[in-house]
């Protein structure tokens, strides 16, 4: 609320600077050429899993990782 104040549209400029940070950082590990979507198939091709059991597979994993790091 200091950087953007209270006023309406604060909240929403300031998530878009954060995601556009984020974006910036993240951008600049990941190197690709060529369609995005193309990129996506390949790195999945290998995935025998359909929707709906691939999210099941990451929500399991995600939990999975967050009760590993919470605190006793």
């Amino acid at each position: 609320m200091r950087r953007f104040g209270f006023g309406k549209g604060a909240l929403s400029r300031a998530a878009e600077q954060a995601i556009e940070a984020w974006l910036s950082v993240a951008t600049e590990t990941i190197r690709f050429e060529g369609d995005p979507v193309k990129v996506m198939e390949g790195i999945l091709s290998g995935v025998s899993l359909d929707a709906v059991e691939l999210q099941h597979s990451v929500k399991k994993l995600w939990v999975a990782k967050v009760v590993g790091n919470a605190p006793s």
